[in-house]
């Protein structure tokens, strides 16, 4: 009998929990604000160029006050080589200035008012709020399209709709984990030009193994 959507669900959250342990961001950050910011500097770009960036960043502007003192030039200047620099560097001076006069210097914790912010989608909002504020949430970055795609939890492709389904899927305590976990396994095994179907531990119950 074949097993239904839910079913399949919740075997890949066991499959990956026992495959990947350890289910981390892989930017490096010590504050809310440094995830936020991080988060930014990630739109296309790779988290490992953004770990060799932020530490200088970081050293330069340590808190929300000297970054809205800052320019846009200098943020620009310290993240050059992350691509798109001027508008990441507009949207981070927008947004921790934005925190400061409207939050109350805290990054908010909510969805609503963490969309609120220049530069922030629902991808950013979630990662923080799982991350940090440790609410249900549910990161849609390529990793997890593709993996849910492949899984059948999902038929769709924008970020919001596979958020939407995988919400009605997912435990609400293992959403967030989850999502960690398929970027580990979109990096190591199911990736995108060359799905290692063989060494998958999700191979058992997955549809579209081989394809």
């Amino acid at each position: 009998m074949p097993i239904t959507i839910q079913e399949r669900a919740l075997l890949a959250v066991d499959a990956l929990k026992k495959e990947y342990p350890d289910a981390l961001c892989s930017l490096e950050y010590t504050d809310p604000l440094q995830l936020l910011i991080a988060t930014r500097l990630a739109a296309q770009c790779t988290d490992a160029r953004v770990n060799l960036v932020t530490p200088a960043l970081f050293a330069r502007f340590p808190t929300l006050e000297a970054f809205c003192e800052g320019t846009e030039e200098e943020i620009g200047e310290l993240i050059h080589s992350c691509g798109f620099f001027r508008a990441k560097a507009r949207d981070i001076l927008g947004a921790c200035r934005k925190i400061r006069d409207d939050f109350g210097g805290q990054v908010p914790d909510n969805m609503e008012d963490l969309l609120s912010l220049p530069g922030v989608g629902r991808k950013t909002a979630n990662l923080l709020l799982g991350d940090v504020f440790h609410k249900p949430a549910v990161v849609t970055d390529t990793h997890c399209i593709r993996i849910s795609g492949r899984l059948g939890l999902t038929a769709n492709k924008a970020p919001e709709k596979v958020e939407k389904d995988l919400r009605a899927l997912l435990p609400p305590e293992e959403s967030n984990d989850f999502c960690h976990r398929l970027v580990l396994h979109g990096r190591a095994v199911c990736t995108a030009r060359s799905a290692k179907c063989g060494a998958c531990s999700l191979a058992e119950f997955c549809p579209k193994v081989g394809i």
